[in-house]
């Protein structure tokens, strides 16, 4: 029935933000025609969190290592967070795309569905 999922990042600097996701953080991806990058992800996982009537969108990238992914990332000359949150779930920082787009990074504490974990 579902086969993936197809996320859309709006931004005033698309085009740098494609060139981000391509050359700093490395995602595969094709040209859809005229420059449209379609970027391949790696596995993903979904969580439904309950709100006061907000209908919001987030999205994380997940590492093994935010430090070690902190420090890869702004060799590449990314804007990254230096602050780590750790929370309940996961030790968190932001990403910051051309355009000023903030994505979540985080290292996980709990199985991974998107890698066959318990559920």
């Amino acid at each position: 029935m579902i086969t993936g999922v197809h996320a859309i990042i709006y931004t005033p600097e698309a085009d740098a933000a494609r060139a981000f996701l391509r050359d700093t953080l490395g995602l595969r991806n094709i040209d859809s025609g005229g420059g449209w990058l379609i970027f391949a992800l790696p596995p993903a996982e979904m969580a439904i969190h309950p709100s006061d009537g907000s209908t919001t969108h987030e999205l994380f990238f997940l590492c093994d290592d935010v430090r070690a992914t902190i420090r890869d990332l702004r060799a590449k000359g990314a804007d990254v967070d230096e602050e780590i949150s750790e929370q309940s779930w996961g030790l968190l920082t932001h990403i910051r795309l051309p355009g000023g787009v903030v994505i979540g990074l985080y290292e996980p504490r709990h199985p991974l569905a998107a890698f066959g974990g318990a559920g």
